[in-house]
């Protein structure tokens, strides 16, 4: 069995090496690997970086211009072949590390979906934003109700699923609300959830955060969509 490990990333030169070189020495005991890393269209030295390191991947595709994270990820699970996905940002907030976790639990369960908790963290957690904090706790909130589910952290980048379980025809968002898009889709498909303890390392936004209070708004309505579509 293979576990893709799909990295979109968008000007992240001062970071890429160091993630994939993270991901690269990743050993899981029964998994295979496969690490496939999607350029939406960087426009600093992250390409440059990336042709000359083609050791720390198995993929590489490029988008001609900044589409989104959502088409970064689209073209990456329609490039996959593991049973098992991830999405590893390309920044250094998530620990691959933590990835172990996963594995262990999709094979001790045959869990068909797992969420790394930033709230019930491992061994650290970087004090950020609290209104960062404080919308994801709704958008948590929100979700739980609408799909009966008991999640800490449902916008989590450190979500891993059964591959089987998404239809990639039918993802359409390119921005950030596409996590809650292919959430909705495992959710409602699966009935084996569960949640694993990470470590959390959180940017600001003069060191690079992308995510802003006004993605807010389009999360919360594909929670919505996403319940009855």
């Amino acid at each position: 069995m293979i576990f893709s490990i799909i990295v979109p990333i968008y000007n992240e030169e001062k970071t890429i090496l160091d993630i994939l070189s993270r991901l690269e020495k990743l050993k899981f005991s029964t998994l295979k690997k496969e690490i496939i890393v999607i350029d939406d269209g960087s426009l600093d030295g992250t390409r440059k970086l990336l042709d000359s390191n083609k050791h720390l991947y198995d993929k590489l595709y490029f988008n001609n211009k900044n589409e989104g994270k959502g088409s970064a990820v689209r073209l990456g699970l329609k490039k996959s072949t593991g049973d098992y996905v991830v999405i590893q940002d390309g920044d250094l907030e998530y620990n691959p590390d933590d990835l172990i976790k996963f594995e262990k639990v999709f094979l001790k369960f045959n869990a068909d979906g797992i969420i790394g908790s930033r709230f019930s963290y491992d061994q650290y957690i970087r004090s950020h934003s609290i209104l960062n904090k404080f919308a994801n706790f709704i958008l948590t909130l929100f979700f739980n109700i609408l799909y009966n589910t008991t999640f800490t952290d449902i916008y989590s980048c450190y979500f891993a699923f059964k591959k089987d379980f998404i239809d990639i025809k039918k993802l359409k968002v390119n921005g950030f609300a596409q996590h809650a898009e292919i959430l909705a889709q495992v959710i409602k498909k699966g009935s084996r959830f569960y949640e694993v303890p990470i470590n959390y390392d959180g940017r600001n936004f003069l060191e690079g955060k992308k995510i802003k209070f006004y993605h807010f708004f389009p999360v919360i309505l594909e929670i919505f969509i996403g319940k009855f579509k």
